[in-house]
């Protein structure tokens, strides 16, 4: 791996799933340790949160992170996190207060179809259909976008990204774009036409590698 790769580790569900978050930061600091020998290539961390994780537990979450005290991006699931609401706007308050990133999940490509495809069929069972949030409360924002398999038949939901990517890169930030397809076998494809896609926008991207083996990376760590 190039020296400037960065992994981001997603906590184990014996973490993220417990019901008693801090009770749980023994066992986080261990998963970190085990990281350790990476050294700064993991970083954030991500908290991947149940749908079950709702508004009633946010001394919980605002107790481990405070127990935490490194590098964080927290995915949640409770549709209370997407009313534009008081329990919205507290989650948003503690994350940005605490320099924690919101991971933004954008479903809406795979959610845009009727398909027989079992592959699609399945990612429809299993992937969360929330409203999209764009957040950057930290250097690091944090975009998780499911597609469809067929490049193209993103293009009008993964095109906007590309602009919105560009304007935190010209901030100065250091944004982490997560990129799947129903069952990732067309991820790499569809990373690197989000690559190409963003090298237009911004003339001067360094290009990616090219890979001798058709399993290339989904996560695109840019600049």
């Amino acid at each position: 791996m190039p020296e400037h790769f960065r992994f981001t580790a997603k906590f184990p569900r014996e973490v993220s799933h417990g019901a008693d978050l801090p009770g749980q930061l023994e066992t986080a600091w261990n998963f970190i340790r085990l990281l350790r020998p990476l050294g700064e290539r993991v970083s954030p961390l991500w908290l991947q949160l149940p749908a079950s994780f709702g508004p009633n537990r946010l001394g919980e979450l605002a107790a481990f992170i405070e127990g935490l005290g490194c590098a964080l991006a927290v995915e949640v699931r409770h549709l209370a996190f997407f009313d534009k609401g008081p329990d919205e706007r507290a989650l948003n308050r503690l994350l940005r207060d605490t320099g924690v990133e919101r991971v933004c999940l954008d479903s809406r490509a795979l959610f845009s179809v009727a398909s027989n495809d079992p592959g699609i069929l399945h990612a429809q069972g299993q992937k969360p259909k929330v409203p999209v949030r764009p957040a950057a409360f930290s250097q690091s924002p944090q975009v998780r976008f499911i597609g469809l398999p067929v490049v193209k038949d993103n293009e009008p939901f993964l095109v906007p990204w590309v602009e919105k990517v560009a304007e935190w890169i010209e901030e100065g930030r250091r944004p982490y774009i997560f990129l799947h397809t129903a069952d990732n076998r067309d991820a790499p494809a569809l990373a690197r036409y989000f690559h190409e896609q963003l090298g237009v926008r911004l003339p001067g991207l360094p290009a990616l590698p090219t890979l001798a083996s058709t399993k290339a990376s989904t996560q695109l760590g840019l600049l």
